[in-house]
């Protein structure tokens, strides 16, 4: 064979064996990268597992309140968990609360800088038709026993104050409570302003159908939430509550209203459904 033809084979051999390697060292390269990319996979897959998931939510409690415990105690304020409606706000009265009229043609109102002065006569009599999507009931009011409470139920009643509220705390067998037209949860808001008490006497001075004002706990603390008794309901009270009305006509509606009343849930008396003030017309004779 000759020389130039073994040269050139030979140079073939090292050309070939170059290729090679370069070819090696290329696909080293590429499992390098990718190892790496498998590497930065993992790392990243780490990280996202072990960070926090914003977009869960907590679910936090409402603990702006407290239920009493005690089957004798009618708190105003104590807030229940129940879905209830508060209706829309009304207009806000500043200064001095001039009486509204008895014709009942003044605008809803649920705001107030004070306590109104007196607008009823203490010597004549007043009824109150409470008109219910359960149906209405007659309350005989009181004002010689509670001039003063019965004043301030007749002035939110002829301003429209109750009209759209729920019964909010409503607890088998002892009583139906509303009167909170502004919340924000049902059963903490009032009217702006309190009332002293006049509290009844004798030895059962809350019998079945009797109206009265709830209040905090404190002397003097009633606004705008009051309560029907049910039952013996009343008998366990002491007498801490201004009585101000009676239930003349319609008792069996006040009990269907407290047939919705869930007793699992005690002295929070959460309602099973809505129960709504429709109106209440106040009738002067």
């Amino acid at each position: 064979m000759g020389t130039a033809k073994r040269e050139r084979q030979k140079a073939g051999r090292q050309a070939r064996l170059e290729q090679a390697k370069v070819a090696a060292a290329r696909k080293k390269r590429l499992r390098f990268v990718l190892y790496g990319v498998i590497l930065v996979g993992v790392i990243v897959g780490a990280l996202f597992l072990l960070a926090p998931d914003d977009d869960k939510n907590d679910v936090a409690t409402d603990t702006t309140g407290s239920t009493s415990s005690s089957s004798s105690s009618v708190p105003e304020g104590s807030p229940v968990t129940v879905a209830i409606t508060v209706p829309p706000v009304g207009e806000t009265l500043t200064g001095v609360t001039p009486c509204p009229a008895a014709d009942g043609t003044s605008p809803r109102t649920t705001t107030f800088a004070a306590a109104p002065p007196t607008c009823i006569d203490a010597s004549k009599t007043y009824t109150a038709e409470v008109l219910t999507n359960e149906g209405p009931f007659t309350v005989e009011l009181d004002p010689a026993a509670a001039p003063v409470t019965v004043n301030n139920f007749v002035v939110l009643a002829r301003y429209h104050y109750f009209d759209g509220v729920a019964f909010h705390r409503i607890i088998p067998g002892f009583m139906n409570q509303t009167g909170d037209a502004v919340g924000p949860t049902p059963g903490t808001g009032g009217p702006g302003y309190s009332i002293p008490d006049e509290l009844p006497t004798g030895d059962a001075p809350y019998p079945e159908g009797s109206l009265a004002m709830a209040n905090t706990g404190q002397p003097d603390s009633g606004g705008s939430q009051w309560f029907v008794t049910v039952g013996n309901g009343g008998d366990q009270l002491q007498p801490a509550y201004s009585r101000f009305g009676t239930v003349t006509v319609g008792i069996e509606v006040v009990r269907q209203i407290n047939d919705y009343g869930d007793p699992a849930t005690g002295q929070a008396g959460t309602p099973t459904q809505e129960v709504v003030i429709e109106s209440i017309t106040i009738t002067e004779a």
